[in-house]
């Protein structure tokens, strides 16, 4: 049977035709007045987009390869920071820390959970020598958001910098850098960005910036204050990747035509959509609060093998869904519903998990779970009173 092929991961996600078409251009030369004259239009928009006045640095890496140039920038050896690990990538902070050979210290919190502010609080007023905190605003291996608006309250009243992972929430749920008081925000190209992987961006705040201008660079490629420099001129420090700059630039097109609220709004109601239809088939959802508005992980039940499912899902039905991670491993489904993606992707996503469900076994769903799920989707989409979250009004 023919199925239309559906991407509907955390990442890399699907894009959009005119993205596409701007990856196909000819290519150009990225020292000369062509290029450079792009790179100023899109740095414009990229201050909307991460709401900030600071420059917003293109990487030719992966958002790994961003918050690598985050410690290796910010950050000499011997440092304290606090790494939040509530799950795979707040792990990975931890990790990056101690390559550069800083000290850690580490606040677990259970996965599926979100951090409680005061606990930061109280760790940075024990150990006043923590340098930084490094988090997650959302946490793609669970789909749980960080109350990061109010960590950065509280980590703006001390002399640590607040390092903000925004892989799976920029573009896809508000962050607005300055009005928040992050010190450094980072994202990635293949998630909300709706373009392939190889492109990250970063930014930082003044403060990061003298702490960066203060130290010998820890890193010969990744060197944020010449990355600065080279921007200034339109160009980056090394060979930039000009075709994911001309995705940029169409993709930023699309995510700003009608403003980033737009951009929010949808993105909440597909989160209402997909958690909604899910309950409805019977299934909890690992984050029961603090989720994302970009990617859902649903828990399954016992004796289901999530594996199998999810290849049945993909082989059967044309659905591509991605499975737990670490501890994870065979016990959730991952629902990507960020960037180009639509309700009646989500839809077919609910629909997949029933029926492979059912293959895989023997779990017999309630047959009304669509009707619920699209009716959860119109209601948030409506924007009616307190269905869409007060942190969605903070950019216009």
């Amino acid at each position: 049977m023919f199925n239309k092929q559906r991407l509907l991961t955390p990442g890399p996600t699907p894009l959009p035709e005119s993205v596409r078409l701007a990856l196909a251009r000819d290519m150009i030369h990225h020292r000369k007045s062509d290029f450079e004259n792009i790179m100023f239009s899109v740095q414009d928009r990229l201050h909307e987009l991460f709401g900030t006045s600071s420059p917003v640095l293109p990487l030719a890496c992966s958002g790994t390869g961003a918050m690598t140039a985050a410690v290796y920038s910010l950050f000499r050896p011997g440092e304290t920071v606090l790494v939040v690990n509530a799950g795979k990538f707040g792990e990975r902070w931890g990790e990056i820390a101690r390559s550069r050979g800083l000290k850690v210290v580490i606040l677990d919190v259970e996965w599926g959970q979100a951090v409680e502010p005061q606990k930061i609080a109280d760790m940075l007023a024990a150990r006043p020598d923590i340098s930084a905190v490094l988090l997650q605003l959302c946490e793609t291996s669970t789909g749980v958001l960080q109350p990061v608006r109010e960590i950065a309250a509280i980590v703006a009243k001390t002399d640590a910098l607040l390092v903000v992972d925004g892989i799976s929430a920029v573009g896809i749920s508000p962050c607005p850098m300055d009005e928040w008081k992050i010190d450094c925000l980072l994202t990635g190209s293949q998630k909300g960005l709706m373009l392939p992987p190889g492109l990250a961006l970063i930014a930082l705040s003044p403060r990061a910036w003298q702490k960066a201008e203060s130290m010998s660079p820890g890193c010969f490629y990744f060197n944020l204050p010449r990355e600065r420099d080279s921007l200034k001129k339109g160009q980056t420090l090394f060979t930039t990747p000009v075709n994911l700059i001309f995705g940029l630039q169409a993709s930023l097109d699309i995510l700003l035509e009608k403003g980033l609220r737009d951009v929010y709004a949808k993105q909440w109601a597909m989160t209402m959509l997909v958690r909604a239809g899910a309950r409805a088939i019977g299934l909890e959802m690992l984050a029961k609060n603090d989720y994302s508005w970009g990617v859902t992980a649903i828990s399954l039940p016992e004796g289901i093998d999530g594996g199998k499912l999810l290849q049945v899902a993909r082989e059967k039905y044309g659905v591509c869904m991605a499975g737990g991670q670490d501890r994870l491993k065979g016990k959730i489904v991952r629902i990507g519903h960020m960037g180009w993606v639509d309700w009646s992707d989500c839809l077919a996503a609910l629909y997949a998990i029933d029926r492979s469900l059912q293959l895989v076994g023997g779990y017999s769903a309630a047959r009304d779970y669509l009707e619920t799920a699209m009716a959860a989707y119109n209601l948030a989409l409506a924007g009616q009173p307190g269905v869409l979250p007060d942190s969605a009004q903070v950019r216009s």
